[in-house]
């Protein structure tokens, strides 16, 4: 018969086992860089069944207002005066209008979306204003994505992108034929940092007077 203050000794060992096991930390893999087919940006889209790559639907005009731009300057002028001036290589700068004209107002996408987002809308309506008012110009909106994923998914993401910024525009009253679109997908970056910021800066579309 084992004697008992041999078996206290196993039994606490034991225990340290158990508590060494349960704190072990876990591998956690870091997402790929680069443009390799396995980054974040390169898997595919799935659209509701009836609907085509590129339409807008009620529940996307209703999609929850995240990543929302600020739209003034830090002197609260809006965006939409139409007044605002300054070096256009400046990151402010930039952060107001990305490459668009100055009379237009450039919209955001969440990552890997093309759908219009709710608080991107009163920039398309009032780039639809400026339009109807001065109907003898003519726009290119260009789309663009950020840097994750393949060159081919995202010239792809780009054309959806700017294909649905047309398509609002149409339903808003601008002329079809006023309207081109172009996707440089992730070649044109203006914020040229691998961070979320500049990522949610070149998810854009741009919209430039012709």
């Amino acid at each position: 018969m084992m004697h008992p203050f041999r078996i206290i000794p196993a039994v606490l060992l034991g225990l340290l086992l158990m508590v060494a096991g349960g704190c072990s930390k876990k591998t956690i893999m870091p997402y790929p860089t680069g443009n390799g087919a396995g980054a974040p940006e390169a898997k595919s889209i799935d659209y509701p069944a009836g609907q085509e790559a590129g339409t807008i639907t009620e529940e996307d005009m209703a999609a929850p207002q995240v990543d929302t731009l600020d739209t003034t300057t830090a002197a609260g002028k809006s965006l939409g005066g139409f007044a605002i001036s300054g070096d256009q290589n400046s990151e402010e700068y930039k952060k107001l209008h990305g490459r668009s004209s100055p009379q237009m107002q450039p919209i955001y996408f969440n990552f890997d979306q093309a759908t219009i987002r709710a608080d991107q809308i009163p920039r398309l309506e009032a780039n639809a204003a400026y339009l109807k008012n001065n109907p003898g110009v003519k726009v290119v909106i260009e789309g663009n994505c950020d840097e994750r994923g393949t060159n081919e998914y995202n010239l792809a993401l780009g054309e959806r992108r700017a294909l649905n910024a047309k398509k609002y525009l149409v339903v808003l009253g601008v002329e079809p034929q006023r309207i081109r679109t172009v996707s440089y997908g992730e070649e044109r970056p203006l914020f040229t940092g691998d961070d979320e910021f500049s990522w949610s800066q070149n998810r854009r579309d741009d919209f430039i007077l012709e």
